[in-house]
């Protein structure tokens, strides 16, 4: 203990001793000065009794106050039980207020060196005594898992922020050449039909290509003001899985691709429709952009156990472990050239990932030797 605290502690003793010997006194006080005699009086009639005894004719009989022990022991045992109590009651409300005042005390002490760690790049060692070691120990980690969180949230920060600015890049190519091609056909009028028709279809390009990047923006936008809510039903699996793959067929025609799916009959999920078939496009969207052209992209799903598994293989090029540890983060893109039309706004595939989540499943990806699998897995009840 420390100087500072033994101090302290004699100031309390010497405190409700005084207190004591006060109580004491005023006690002492009142009955001997101010009920002097109402308590003689009242003492007197209870804790004695009178002895009559007579002795001749000449003195008459005489009166002796003799002690009633019996009482007299008892109002010494009350006596004694109730200082006995009045100790204990002050001991306790001693104990009770100093415990308090201690914990207060620890509380800012602990608050301080809270505060001190948490706002400086200092070791644990210098900031907590070793009394704090297993405090120390969560705080230590509670740090470590604030500061990753706060990276991670400056990276998407910046990936959103970079993805913007590249969008907003972008814009102004297709812009510029519909502008300029539009240019062309108002003012050559008797333009050849052969190379009106060229200029046609590249505006047509410029302007799909436009339409996109501004999809792009609305995708950023939605996201971050959206929150998921799920509406469920049952679902027929294969049904789903086998009417995606006929919608894809315009997109898989233009790749080169086709797709083979081999899934189970009677397969059944409860969950929302309409965000789990958005959850299946942006994982095939994503395998048609990565496949090699010609290359058949499988499907399979299947039961295991009590949970339904959704896989998509594609074959092209491996990526990186360090890409795959990514792939579901917002904002993150594979290509990092903004030149090419794979890819969109690095969403789908963490907006896929949170929906499937909430369904009370898994996604995960693979790549090796040239093969890329998704495998989705949903609880089947």
């Amino acid at each position: 203990m420390k100087a500072k605290d033994k101090t302290k502690s004699i100031i309390l003793l010497v405190f409700f001793l005084c207190l004591a010997l006060g109580i004491g006194y005023g006690i002492y006080y009142l009955a001997d000065v101010v009920f002097n005699g109402s308590v003689l009086d009242w003492f007197a009639e209870n804790y004695f009794y009178i002895e009559v005894k007579q002795v001749d004719a000449k003195n008459g009989t005489v009166y002796y106050h003799r002690p009633n022990w019996l009482r007299l022991k008892f109002l010494a045992l009350t006596i004694f039980f109730a200082v006995m109590v009045l100790f204990v009651v002050s001991i306790y409300l001693a104990a009770h207020f100093h415990a308090k005042k201690q914990v207060q005390k620890s509380i800012s002490k602990t608050s301080r060196m809270l505060l001190t760690y948490m706002h400086n790049e200092i070791d644990s060692n210098e900031v907590f005594p070793p009394s704090y070691a297993e405090v120390a120990s969560q705080i230590v980690q509670i740090k470590s898992t604030m500061q990753r969180h706060e990276q991670a949230m400056k990276n998407e920060t910046d990936r959103r922020n970079d993805l913007i600015t590249y969008l907003a890049h972008d814009l102004k190519t297709p812009l510029t050449s519909v502008i300029g091609y539009l240019d062309l056909l108002e003012e050559a009028p008797d333009m050849p039909d052969i190379q009106r028709k060229k200029y046609i279809h590249i505006t047509l390009e410029k302007a799909l290509r436009l339409e996109k990047l501004i999809n792009e923006f609305f995708e950023i936008t939605r996201y971050n003001l959206q929150q998921i809510i799920l509406e469920k039903e049952t679902i027929d699996l294969s049904f789903m899985l086998m009417q995606l793959t006929d919608e894809f067929y315009p997109l898989l025609t233009n790749h080169g691709n086709t797709v083979e799916l081999q899934a189970e009959d009677d397969l059944t999920v409860y969950g929302d429709s309409m965000k789990l078939a958005r959850v299946f496009n942006n994982i095939l969207k994503n395998a048609i952009s990565y496949s090699y052209p010609n290359s058949p992209i499988k499907v399979y799903a299947g039961k295991r156990e009590k949970d339904i598994v959704i896989c998509f293989i594609n074959q092209g090029k491996t990526i990186p472990q360090e890409k795959l540890d990514a792939i579901f983060e917002k904002f993150f893109r594979m290509d990092e050239a903004r030149s090419t039309n794979t890819g969109g706004a690095g969403l789908g595939l963490a907006i896929a990932k949170e929906i499937v989540t909430l369904h009370g499943g898994t996604i995960s990806a693979s790549s090796e030797n040239e093969m890329t699998t998704f495998s989705v897995t949903l609880p089947m009840f």
